[in-house]
């Protein structure tokens, strides 16, 4: 009983592992790319500012698709039923916990 316990323990804790990860690459993808943004359309220099050029958001938009499959991979990863890879992560849980 108390191995089916720490396995979910373990398997909440892995998932809140992961969506903090998720949530941190969120956050810095908004800090940074509004300071890339900033930059790229003149804001802290003598030029005149540029939000119209497309090159200003092109950063944003690649970095976002690499963001996007992070959320996926995130929101989407959990809902799938893989009984094979279950039952393999089971085992090996199972064998660490006897090995110590």
């Amino acid at each position: 009983m108390e191995v089916k316990k720490s396995l979910s323990y373990l398997r909440a804790k892995k998932k809140v592992e992961t969506l903090k990860g998720f949530y941190s690459h969120l956050l810095v993808f908004v800090v940074v790319n509004i300071i890339v943004l900033l930059f790229s359309a003149n804001v802290f220099n003598n030029k005149p500012l540029d939000f119209k050029n497309w090159s200003n958001y092109a950063f944003a938009f690649f970095w976002g698709i690499g963001l996007v499959s992070h959320a996926i991979y995130v929101f989407f990863e959990f809902k799938l039923e893989n009984v094979f890879l279950k039952r393999w992560e089971e085992k090996k849980i199972k064998q660490f916990l006897e090995e110590q």
